[in-house]
């Protein structure tokens, strides 16, 4: 899998930019970290051996090691949490410099977390427009049988638009739009499912044990408890059948 962008600067900038800057240009939203319920920065530390991480108050999830690292040149690290390599390249072009970031299964790997091509695209668009705001506290989830069909329409009919592009996802995967900094996301659907049990708003709150608690006691129908994935969250139907899913807000999220 591999993906790039062009940005106005030269290779040595773009490549300090990635690197010592990725805390600017990471798109700070709920569903963009392992834990997002603890997570206040990204990172990587320089050098061979040094540590891509997500930190959290007090500590760190590794991402990854970094086992090239050529300033100006190329970056390259193997997954701490999946079975792949992510290689990037910084190469300059007329227009400053082209960044190519390509990750791959290392031999006998099974797991691959796709998501530098969505990544990728922040990185050029914060170089474009400067930095993406913070995700706002409740996001639109929309689902569609052809997710990639509905966000071209979207986009050409309704001028919907995202800091990042339409992207090409694969299965499993969305779309994200932004209006403002609330996000709409694009998901498919699976079969069988109507539109009172897929689209869906998202509200991401403070304490969402207490608020999963408060629900229940109110009389609130549960459809999905507590769980995570990457994102802590639970899902509950409205009076007329509209599911609802409620995510734990990030520290700097406000409710």
């Amino acid at each position: 899998m591999s993906a790039q962008v062009d940005v106005a600067a030269d290779p040595e900038r773009a490549f300090t930019a990635f690197t010592e800057e990725i805390d600017s240009w990471w798109v700070r939203g709920a569903i963009n970290f392992f834990d997002a319920a603890r997570a206040v920065e990204m990172r990587i530390e320089p050098g061979v051996d040094g540590r891509v991480l997500e930190v959290y108050e007090g500590d760190a999830l590794e991402l990854g090691r970094i086992t090239v690292w050529e300033p100006g040149a190329r970056l390259a690290y193997r997954s701490s949490v999946d079975d792949s390599e992510i290689d990037v390249r910084f190469e300059p072009v007329d227009s400053g410099a082209r960044v190519t970031v390509t990750q791959r299964l290392v031999a006998g790997g099974e797991k691959m977390f796709d998501f530098w091509p969505r990544t990728i695209a922040w990185f050029g668009s914060w170089f474009g427009k400067g930095r993406p705001k913070e995700i706002a506290p409740v996001s639109i989830a929309l689902y569609y049988e052809n997710p990639v069909e509905a966000a071209h329409w979207l986009e050409r009919v309704f001028q919907l638009r995202s800091w990042t592009g339409v992207l090409e996802t694969g299965e499993g995967t969305w779309i994200e739009f932004h209006h403002g900094n609330v996000a709409i996301l694009l998901f498919p659907r699976e079969g069988g499912q109507d539109r009172a049990s897929t689209d869906m708003p998202w509200v991401y709150v403070d304490d969402l044990d207490a608020h999963f608690e408060h629900a229940k006691s109110e009389g609130a129908t549960i459809v999905k408890a507590i769980h995570q994935q990457g994102y802590r969250a639970y899902e509950a139907q409205d009076p007329e059948g509209r599911h609802w899913t409620f995510a734990q807000a990030r520290p700097t999220m406000t409710g």
